[in-house]
């Protein structure tokens, strides 16, 4: 436990000599379905539902259930406050965004001829929204026990002066350049590095933003067989932006230390790419109360992700200010995501009612990094360590007066860490409305989604700080217009 503890601290640290690790893994390959406002309001459990595009990118059978050909598109808006205390100490930030959840077109073709088996197919294309990366941060802060240039100090030990802008061009370098860090000689003439800053009795700032998303295109193709099973495939190409900026902040508050300020370490990181996948999924409905769900997916194969990155330093020494910018850093690399499963069902209240429940199953450990610059040994073994296969259920219900449909829903993501290790799992509560005519629907949805989790500014083998405590709330509205044809 102690050896997975440590591997976990690595995990939380964002590392910016190599950029890519076990956090981008992750980051990439957890999915939290968006989509239309029908089935976000029902809390995603769509599996064994269909006849809505959500369900392109969960069972593709869903599809099948489609009469009629439909275009739809679904603004989101999302607001996400990240609460924390360090050390007894709270800071807050928010960041709300305006984005699209889904934008897709199916079209339903019957078949000719009242004796044939199969009675209609189908074909989709569009795209549905699988994570959002908008979030702010803001962690502060005393550490009465050490800085962050101490773990600078320990990770620049035993390095020639004349080695650094080499082999730290990122981190140790610029906080050389602007005195953060200095050589003096001990009492035995050795030269050793040390800083002006204390070791302790400093307060610690860190503030971050986030934004980005994965947005899953979909290519799709369905049957219907006897209004009895309907079998589907989807070719899903989902596309991932990430962007991450975060400022770390040492200061003297309270003016009592001579000789230093306050220092700011800034970094910078873009993450963009491609990856491809397969989707299968059967429906099955056997009498007229009752569908019965299950799909597949394949491994995410993201061929070409590219990663650039950049930080810089500035200090305030006394009567000194200096600032240094480290070069911009790129690295292209791979990335498998690991299967999914999924099982589902829902209940058919006569001409009203629907009750649904959904079970997908995703085993973290095999996520795979891979490039031919670099084995990522220690990222996947890391990967082994710290993630474990996790469940996520939803459950939704629907019932329908004359135009209008009044909807609810409950989605329990679970932690992809082992043992405890943090928690991370997100619960999500939702809502929603319903008005429909022969041609034309409207559909509104409110998700409300809580999240706990322990946050690591830093670590390293002999400096880690404590963790800040964050909550982490969602709310996010989204409107679903329908144009069938």
């Amino acid at each position: 436990m102690k050896r997975l503890f440590a591997t976990f601290l690595t995990v939380m640290l964002f590392v910016v000599t190599h950029a890519q690790n076990e956090s981008d893994a992750l980051r990439i390959s957890q999915q939290f379905y968006q989509g239309t406002a029908r089935s976000m309001a029902m809390g995603g459990a769509f599996g064994a539902i269909g006849a809505d595009f959500s369900a392109l990118s969960t069972n593709p059978a869903g599809l099948g259930l489609f009469r009629s050909s439909e275009l739809s598109f679904s603004p989101i808006l999302s607001n996400i406050n990240t609460g924390s205390t360090y050390n007894g100490m709270f800071g807050e930030d928010t960041r709300t965004s305006l984005n699209f959840s889904n934008m897709g077109l199916v079209t339903a073709n019957k078949v000719s001829g009242t004796q044939a088996p199969w009675k209609y197919f189908q074909f989709g294309f569009g795209m549905n929204r699988t994570n959002n990366f908008s979030q702010r941060m803001f962690v502060q802060g005393d550490n009465n026990n050490h800085s962050r240039v101490d773990v600078f100090l320990d990770k620049v030990a035993g390095t020639s002066p004349s080695q650094i802008e080499r082999n730290f061009p990122y981190d140790i370098y610029p906080a050389w350049y602007v005195y953060l860090i200095d050589t003096v000689r001990n009492n035995q003439g050795q030269l050793i590095y040390t800083s002006p800053v204390p070791q302790g009795g400093i307060r610690q700032f860190e503030s971050t933003n986030t934004w980005g998303s994965t947005n899953e295109w979909l290519i799709s193709a369905a049957g219907n067989l006897n209004d009895q099973v309907f079998v589907g495939a989807t070719l899903g190409l989902p596309y991932t932006r990430y962007f991450h900026e975060t400022t770390f902040t040492e200061k003297d508050v309270n003016n009592t230390i001579n000789g230093f300020d306050e220092w700011n370490f800034r970094q910078h990181i873009e993450t963009r790419g491609w990856g491809i996948n397969l989707k299968l999924g059967v429906i099955v409905w056997p009498v007229e109360w009752l569908r019965v769900g299950a799909a597949v997916h394949t491994p995410t194969w993201y061929g070409q992700l590219n990663d650039q990155w950049y930080t810089s330093i500035d200090a305030k020494l006394g009567p000194d200010y200096n600032q240094k910018s480290s070069p911009t850093g790129e690295f292209t690399y791979q990335l498998q995501n690991p299967m999914r499963a999924n099982g589902s069902v829902a209940f058919i209240i006569g001409q009203n009612g629907i009750l649904s429940a959904e079970y997908e199953h995703v085993d973290y450990t095999k996520m795979r990094l891979r490039s031919s610059d670099y084995n990522f040994l220690a990222e996947n073994d890391a990967i082994r360590d710290v993630y474990a296969s996790t469940n996520i259920l939803k459950f939704g219900g629907e019932w329908r007066l004359s135009n209008f449909s009044f909807r609810g829903g409950y989605a329990l993501y679970g932690s992809p860490f082992r043992d405890n290790i943090n928690d991370a799992s997100q619960r999500n509560l939702s809502l929603g409305l319903g008005y429909s005519e022969k041609n034309f629907a409207l559909d509104l949805a409110f998700v409300n989604g809580q999240r706990e989790q322990d946050y690591y500014m830093y670590t390293s083998a002999n400096w880690n700080p404590n963790p800040a405590a964050q909550k982490i709330t969602t709310n996010q509205f989204v409107l679903t217009t329908r144009f069938k044809f």
